[in-house]
């Protein structure tokens, strides 16, 4: 299997009870902290993680108690890398022979309504990136299924396989539940996205009525060899979609300021904006208006209210983090 198939290792470092030395109780060594029942980790180094790897270190410490356990969902993109957002509740199985699906816990054991295909990596048995993003754009909000099927297929992001892959897992399903958003993902896809927050930033600027515009765009300006995130060459202006974390040193900083001015000396416009401003629309709205890029055509508000009750910040270690 090539390397970029690998899966995303445990956070932390996982330990099983039963390995355990015969008078070893973890449960009294206040240095760690139960995972689940009879798996722990150190405490310390689980206090500092995020929530998105919170629950890769859950998915792993079902893994070592179910080592025939068929993750899905969720759980199979967070062991692909594809975009976790917060802390997913519950720890999904796809389970061949149940005719329906039943919880027990944080663990949800679906009945295989499709004929998802899936494969053995790393010890470990998941539905391959293919399916798994088409589950995830069934089951997200409509911005957040784009950005899993985005990365995904994305040159600079996982590579994990081929929208045309994603478009033949979407034809073998059988459940017609959210057919039409996972659809709607799909046609929207573009490997050419970069991170989280373009994609979503994406989708907004199409639900505010904006004209698309293309991504990724090259300039050569005073000798120097520039790219935006997003480019709308009629009304010669660029965007950039901010993320977390992008500009971690006083150096990239500046030199990034350095970029901005240049590019601003060139181009009618150039506007800029975060995830936060994209999550939330308006900020994303009056920023492209006061730059002047072109409505043409009416908002979307029945796409625009799917981004209210989703406000979590996206995970880290994606490519370039959300921006």
């Amino acid at each position: 299997m090539p390397p970029k198939l690998a899966i995303a290792p445990s956070p932390v470092v996982l330990h099983v009870a039963s390995d355990a030395a015969p008078t070893a109780r973890p449960r009294d060594d206040r240095t760690l902290v139960p995972v689940r029942h009879g798996v722990w980790a150190d405490a310390a180094a689980w206090r500092t993680l995020a929530p998105w790897d919170r629950y890769l270190a859950r998915v792993h410490a079902v893994a070592l108690l179910r080592p025939d356990a068929l993750f899905c969902r969720e759980s199979a993109a967070a062991l692909w890398g594809q975009p976790i957002f917060g802390e997913p509740r519950d720890i999904h199985l796809l389970d061949g022979q149940a005719t329906r699906s039943h919880r027990v816990g944080d663990v949800v054991r679906h009945a295989s309504l499709t004929t998802s295909r899936f494969v053995e990596t790393g010890g470990l048995l998941l539905t391959a990136p293919a399916d798994t993003a088409v589950a995830l754009a069934r089951a997200l909000p409509p911005a957040w299924g784009l950005a899993a099927v985005d990365a995904t297929i994305g040159k600079r992001q996982l590579g994990l396989c081929t929208i045309a892959e994603i478009r033949d897992a979407f034809l073998l399903q059988v459940d017609r539940r959210h057919r039409r958003r996972c659809a709607w993902a799909i046609e929207h896809a573009d490997p050419r996205s970069e991170s989280v927050g373009e994609s979503v930033s994406r989708a907004v600027i199409g639900w505010l009525g904006y004209e698309e515009p293309e991504l990724q765009h090259p300039f050569h300006f005073e000798g120097q060899n520039d790219r935006c995130d997003f480019y709308w060459p009629r009304s010669d202006i660029a965007g950039e979609s901010d993320g977390y974390g992008k500009y971690r040193t006083p150096a990239d900083l500046a030199a990034e300021k350095r970029r901005e001015d240049r590019l601003r000396r060139h181009l009618r416009g150039f506007a800029r904006w975060d995830w936060n401003d994209a999550m939330r629309a308006e900020p994303l709205r009056r920023t492209l208006e006061a730059s002047g890029v072109r409505r043409i055509r009416p908002p979307v508000p029945a796409m625009l209210a799917t981004l209210t009750s989703h406000s979590h910040r996206p995970r880290r270690n994606l490519a370039r983090e959300a921006g």
